[in-house]
């Protein structure tokens, strides 16, 4: 005879056994302290936002799909506004970490780009989100933005040179450019040319989900 939690499983058919002893255990369990889920935060302008989609179609949905489907318990946080810089990014950034996410992943520049604005300022503007992110023991997943190349050498490569800078020296996860295998693609991109519709969406996710997976990585580590 057994005796669990005060519970009494004395000489009773296995599945009536069985069920006794479940019962005697859920005290037990029910004690256990929940798994928590992961906190993922997407900060980043119209690419982020889901510009031009219907609503729950854009990178945040699509990733926190894809996550839940590959088994992780995490909670994608949207923190997209379309038209964003680095610097209303960085402006925003204490009110976007209320939720407290544990890991965030970054997509600003584009936008500095398109409006011709100094590299130098979306460096100090990236390398200070970064920074206060780090700060508070956040993983970030850094991920790249390019100049079109009609931009001018100087330019380019003043740009282009931000993100791999920034990820070597903070040692965080790096995707070189968020657009890949998506810019210039008609079908992938909305009738702007600029923004990725949503099989445009399910290429970036399906191309940076390993990225990601190496950002949770550093959590569970």
């Amino acid at each position: 005879m057994s005796v669990i939690n005060g519970i009494v499983c004395g000489k009773v058919r296995p599945a009536v056994r069985f069920f006794c002893l479940v019962a005697a255990l859920l005290p037990a369990l029910a004690a256990l302290p929940a798994i928590a889920e992961t906190r993922l935060m997407v900060l980043g302008d119209s690419l982020v936002a889901g510009y031009g989609l219907p609503p729950g179609q854009g990178f945040p949905a699509q990733l926190q799909r894809d996550l839940s489907s590959a088994g992780r318990r995490v909670t994608v946080l949207d923190a997209g506004v379309s038209g964003d810089t680095t610097a209303g990014g960085l402006a925003r950034l204490d009110w976007s970490l209320a939720d407290d996410p544990q890991a965030v992943i970054i997509v600003l520049g584009g936008n500095d780009m398109l409006r011709g604005l100094p590299p130098e300022a979306a460096r100090e503007n990236l390398e200070a989100i970064v920074t206060r992110l780090r700060e508070r023991e956040v993983e970030v997943l850094l991920a790249g933005m390019m100049a079109p190349r009609n931009m001018g050498p100087s330019y380019i490569a003043a740009f282009d040179a931000i993100y791999p800078g920034l990820a070597e020296r903070h040692d965080i996860e790096f995707y070189p450019f968020f657009l890949e295998g998506v810019a210039l693609e008609p079908a992938l991109n909305l009738d702007d040319g600029l923004h990725p519709n949503e099989a445009g969406i399910a290429e970036i996710t399906r191309r940076i989900l390993p990225s990601v997976e190496r950002l949770l990585a550093r959590l569970d580590g």
